[in-house]
């Protein structure tokens, strides 16, 4: 399963992953996903190590994403660690643990660690049901904090 989030912790798409597609393989469908949704390019995109490639950066840049965080694994070249040394890098980095912590609570406390429907429709509706609740709560959650102050 892939999950992309916006601002607020707001799930805004999931796919089921047929087989073991590569994590390189991912960014491209999200985009388009996020496109579709909103009209735009995210500003931001962050994503872990498993995603960098000079294709995934190249097509980030060409549909309008101003910054793209995808950590390069392995040995970097001195103006690839600057890149990756700069605040906003850095920031977006720990969005993306904050994503991972999301994927985490999603499997414990919406049910997703465990599908109980049949099928790959039935997986769907299960982690679609459980995305839809998460939401919920998120919203919930910042119109509560914004009507106490």
């Amino acid at each position: 399963m892939a999950l992309s989030e916006v601002d607020g912790g707001i799930v805004s798409g999931f796919w089921i992953l047929e087989g073991d597609p590569g994590d390189e393989a991912q960014l491209n469908p999200a985009l388009q996903d996020h496109l579709h949704l909103f009209g735009r390019a995210p500003e931001l995109v962050a994503a872990d190590r498993n995603v960098h490639s000079k294709d995934n950066e190249r097509l980030a840049r060409e549909l309008g994403v101003k910054k793209g965080c995808l950590p390069k694994a392995g040995n970097k070249s001195k103006e690839r660690e600057e890149h990756e040394h700069k605040r906003w890098f850095k920031k977006a980095r720990k969005f993306r643990a904050g994503i991972e912590g999301r994927i985490s609570v999603l499997g414990r406390a919406f049910g997703l660690d465990r599908c109980l429907d049949h099928g790959e429709e039935g997986m769907g509706r299960w982690v679609g049901w459980g995305v839809l609740v998460h939401n919920l709560r998120q919203i919930s959650r910042t119109r509560a904090a914004r009507q106490a102050t």
